[in-house]
């Protein structure tokens, strides 16, 4: 992981709002202890208020509003999480973050099931047949009938803000999702880049992430 010596300019760019909703739209529901192999965490489910949505928490320390905390909103990726696809960074950057909060003994990270950048993961398997022919992400999924990206992080950010924490230490290189962060109250401190050298399988992927939806890669020419 790398920390992002740009990461003011970047961060400063994005526009901010004091009007963010103060209504609450998600629900912790349930907490116990997770031992893992990278150390010791605590995890927790909430449920949306809104919708059928349930995010997981996985968290370590103790926050509050002066100290900024290392967090990531992570989109749930079935095949890289779980079964370790080369075909993506998801699983890099999920292990990433946990050896970062393990390592600086706090933080949070916020799991949405929004796979596929909101398709689901069966239309995600009919994007990666597409993608087998030729296809990159983005041409896959507006071929199958969905916009580009259709995630939302508002929820996701609400979660952050419910563990009292109003700084952070942004561990993401999505700007919307930095920009979901600055909108709904959070003050981002840092961002550290959480990037990994593009592989033969990942050259593809991540160069449409970059040059066509904006994410911040340094090591992707």
């Amino acid at each position: 992981m790398l920390k992002d010596t740009t990461s003011a300019t970047t961060i400063n760019a994005f526009s901010f709002t004091d009007s963010f909703s103060t209504t609450k739209t998600v629900e912790k529901v349930a907490e116990a202890n997770l031992p893992t192999e990278f150390g010791e965490f605590r995890i927790a489910g909430y449920k949306s208020l809104i919708s059928d949505e349930e995010f997981v928490c996985v968290f370590k320390g103790d926050f509050n509003e002066n100290t900024a905390i290392p967090v990531r909103i992570h989109s749930q990726c079935l095949t890289g999480d779980v079964f370790h696809s080369t075909k993506c960074d998801c699983g890099q950057q999920l292990q990433s973050a946990m050896k970062t909060i393990e390592k600086e003994g706090r933080g949070v990270i916020v799991y949405q099931h929004q796979e596929g950048r909101g398709i689901g993961i069966i239309n995600k398997i009919r994007a990666y047949a597409l993608q087998d022919k030729g296809a990159d992400t983005i041409e896959a999924n507006l071929r199958l009938g969905f916009d580009v990206d259709s995630r939302e992080y508002e929820q996701c950010v609400e979660i952050l803000c419910d563990f009292g924490i109003r700084k952070v230490k942004a561990m993401s290189n999505n700007p919307d999702k930095l920009r979901a962060m600055r909108n709904g109250g959070l003050e981002i401190v840092e961002r550290v880049a959480i990037e990994f050298k593009p592989s033969k399988n990942t050259q593809k992927y991540l160069s449409v992430k970059k040059f066509q939806m904006g994410h911040i890669l340094n090591l992707v020419s």
